[in-house]
């Protein structure tokens, strides 16, 4: 984390004035905010032209923050996220101490716990979960990298 470590006190200062990130994550780059500050996501929902209906990934830094959202851990997570190279998306039913805006219709959240060392610092730092999508304009194709990112994002 050292080598980094300004990088991660301008993210956290970001995200704890309700600002919202263009970042790489383990996956696509991708955009992401505070999921307790309801304007940081509708800010997202804006940047996207994104319908409130549709849902967002969770980010979580380890199992130990994961389990403060959630009932009920899902018992093979730390085999599934070990033998899969991707990172690993889990639908949890009955979250707990997540803003009911955040939850689908059904009352379930997607969460991954992230594999990228980078965003695992940055969200311990933050020390709670992060909103995760892709850095796309709704519709559009996911970027592969940085280059391939609509300027209005």
């Amino acid at each position: 984390m050292n080598e980094y470590k300004n990088e991660i006190k301008i993210i956290v200062n970001t995200l704890k004035n309700g600002g919202v990130l263009l970042y790489p994550t383990d996956t696509i780059w991708g955009l992401g905010c505070d999921i307790f500050n309801e304007a940081a996501v509708d800010k997202i929902f804006k940047i996207k032209k994104r319908s409130k209906d549709k849902g967002f990934v969770l980010l979580v830094s380890d199992k130990e923050m994961l389990a403060q959202y959630v009932t009920r851990v899902h018992p093979r997570i730390d085999s599934l996220n070990d033998f899969h190279k991707r990172p690993v998306t889990v639908i949890y039913n009955h979250p707990v101490n997540l803003p009911a805006f955040l939850l689908s219709d059904d009352g379930s959240i997607a969460i991954r716990i992230v594999k990228d060392e980078f965003c695992q610092d940055f969200i311990s730092a933050f020390g709670k979960p992060i909103i995760s999508t892709s850095a796309n304009i709704s519709g559009q194709a996911f970027p592969a990298s940085f280059s391939e990112i609509n300027g209005s994002i």
